[in-house]
């Protein structure tokens, strides 16, 4: 049964295992507003809606599309890091509710256990501080690690390849809030694809983005993979 034989978990973080109270929206219109895109515009909802929409995909490659000039990207995803790293410094983002406790019992079971996200490795590492998670995992993961972000394989397969914890990448389950976090899954040939509704989005959208699984939180993993 692929689930018994589940050598390799790649959890994302906001939304899955970290609970950041709608950090990334908050820090998106200060990036927006430091580049005179202001609330309450229409060009600001239509950014503001394809932010939502791609929750999990790499933040600079948001910017890009959204502002079409690479100067301009890199201004905003400057600008995206600082506050949210300042936000987080402020104590605006918590472990999901038995995130701590799961991945605890994933690797007391003889798992490994990965850490990925779409933000850049400072306010990953920035994160990993604030929550006392240095210890808590086997490696952590951003983009710039891997390659390219969600929703490419790369993040799930660097994994892989990093860890050696598993002799197929159908030993690995891939875990996450969004629709690209389960595009990330299936394109990576992942066993299990497991999405969860703390986050993002809604089981339709898991599904139509190729999720094996759909549970309720972070919390119900151990139950699924061990």
């Amino acid at each position: 049964m692929a689930a018994k034989q589940t050598k390799l978990v790649v959890l994302d973080m906001a939304g899955t295992t970290v609970a950041d109270g709608g950090l990334v929206e908050l820090a998106f219109q200060e990036a927006a507003r430091d580049l005179g895109v202001e609330a309450g515009t229409e060009r600001h909802a239509a950014m503001l809606a394809d932010v939502r929409a791609t929750m999990g995909e790499s933040k600079i490659t948001v910017f890009r599309r959204l502002f079409g000039d690479e100067g301009l990207a890199q201004r905003a995803n400057i600008a995206f890091e600082a506050a949210y790293d300042r936000l987080v410094g402020e104590g605006h983002c918590a472990p999901i509710e038995g995130a701590e406790a799961a991945i605890t019992q994933l690797r007391e079971a003889g798992l490994t256990v990965v850490l990925t996200t779409g933000f850049s490795g400072a306010t990953q590492q920035r994160i990993i501080a604030a929550l006392g998670w240095e210890k808590l995992v086997d490696l952590a993961l951003c983009p710039a690690d891997a390659g390219r972000g969600r929703p490419y394989p790369d993040l799930a397969l660097a994994a892989f390849l990093r860890t050696a914890a598993a002799d197929s990448v159908t030993e690995m389950a891939v875990v996450g809030d969004t629709g690209y976090d389960m595009q990330c899954g299936v394109r990576s040939g992942a066993g299990i694809v497991a999405g969860v509704l703390s986050g993002a989005h809604d089981a339709i959208r898991l599904r139509e983005d190729g999720a094996t699984h759909v549970l309720a939180g972070v919390a119900d993993l151990p139950a699924l993979v061990l």
